[in-house]
């Protein structure tokens, strides 16, 4: 059976969970996850679980915080001053906004994450830094 080795396109199901059991994505409903082991296209942790994967195979797979999205960052948290902030915004703690830098095309995803009556909190850390992360995986394709 072939095996999962660096530079294939897989296709993989998998489940992702927080330590807690807590689910944040899964392909359960959708098609499976294409990508090239090896290519930075997914996390390292997952990328290395499924190298070596036979096809039919499954796993359960602990990723740590350094193999994952790696630990927040206090440089991605963002203090303004709640009148920059246009009144149609939703400002309500755990909101997803999206920010934009002056003069610049890139959008930013951010999550409110603390409002009082003259400051804004922004996080544009990914939800999942600083955390360990579980997958169940089963390789289902290897081009």
């Amino acid at each position: 059976m072939a095996q999962a080795k660096a530079g294939d396109s897989v296709q993989v199901h998998y489940t992702g969970r927080l330590t807690d059991g807590t689910v944040f994505d899964s392909s359960e409903g959708r098609d499976p996850l294409q990508f090239v082991v090896g290519s930075g296209m997914v996390i390292k942790g997952f990328d290395d679980a499924v190298e070596g994967m036979e096809i039919g195979e499954s796993k359960t797979v602990h990723v740590p915080v350094e193999d994952a999205y790696g630990s927040a960052s206090p440089d991605l948290i963002f203090e303004f001053d709640r009148q920059v902030i246009p009144d149609d915004i939703p400002l309500e703690v755990g909101t997803p906004l999206n920010m934009h830098q002056e003069g610049e095309a890139q959008v930013i995803p951010v999550i409110v994450r603390s409002v009082s009556e003259t400051h804004v909190v922004l996080d544009a850390n990914s939800p999942l830094a600083g955390h360990d992360l579980v997958f169940d995986i089963k390789l289902v394709g290897v081009n």
